[in-house]
């Protein structure tokens, strides 16, 4: 674990030395900038944080993991970002021997570019807390980062997405689907390309947090959500 006050001098550090496997130099990862000043602002009562590598290509069940995480997202992924030996890193927070939260961040590809969105999450309940846009290279960036779009995120959790996958279908407009009722900001349709993307990055990170730290909780409503359409198409 890394003190707030060591963390900058200690990943300077890890970064110059430590050599890294060879699939994550060819493939692209997503990893906070500055995690002290980021994680502070997300967690302003952090005392420690725990950084970890997570690799699906490096993982039991890998393959598999890598197959479902297209099938969940419900699109294919980008060859440049979103490859099998693609490295996540997850930050755990501590206040004290405490754990306070979870911060994940995935790439993304946007209409203008690259789009990287990093969220935390509830250790207990899986949900989000706070979203940010490390990096969001889109003519709709302003209105992506304002805090009237991004407060609509608060406290939903994958559940809500896998919900909504069967609502838009079966049951459009149904007063339940907390993700129907997210208004997007977008002025054209570019910029809905983007708000698009975004929505799916924040998709993907719950996702990965699922694999990587909450051991599939949230698998049972993936999974009732793709019974109850299989038998409404039926």
């Amino acid at each position: 674990m890394k003190s707030i006050a060591a963390a900058v001098f200690a990943i300077t550090a890890v970064a110059l030395l430590s050599p890294m496997p060879q699939p994550a130099l060819a493939a692209i990862g997503c990893t906070l900038s500055n995690p002290a000043q980021d994680l502070k602002y997300l967690y302003p009562d952090i005392t420690t944080y725990k950084e970890e590598l997570r690799d699906l290509s490096r993982m039991k069940d890998g393959k598999a993991l890598y197959s479902a995480l297209k099938e969940r997202l419900g699109s294919d992924l980008d060859p440049v970002y979103e490859t099998y030996e693609t490295p996540y890193t997850v930050y755990t927070i501590f206040k004290g021997k405490g754990i306070i939260g979870y911060v994940h961040g995935v790439n993304v590809p946007g209409q203008g570019g690259l789009i990287q969105v990093f969220l935390s999450s509830d250790p207990k309940t899986g949900a989000i807390g706070r979203i940010f846009f490390q990096r969001l290279e889109s003519p709709a960036a302003k209105a992506l980062r304002s805090k009237d779009f991004l407060d609509q995120f608060k406290n939903l959790d994958l559940a809500d997405f896998y919900k909504h996958d069967y609502y838009r279908v079966a049951e459009p407009g149904n007063e339940k689907d907390r993700i129907e009722r997210i208004k997007s900001p977008a002025t054209d349709e570019k910029a809905q390309k983007d708000v698009e993307a975004s929505i799916r990055g924040i998709r993907k990170n719950l996702i990965l947090l699922d694999f990587f730290i909450y051991d599939h909780r949230f698998e049972p409503f993936y999974q009732q959500s793709r019974a109850a359409l299989a038998k409404k198409k039926s």
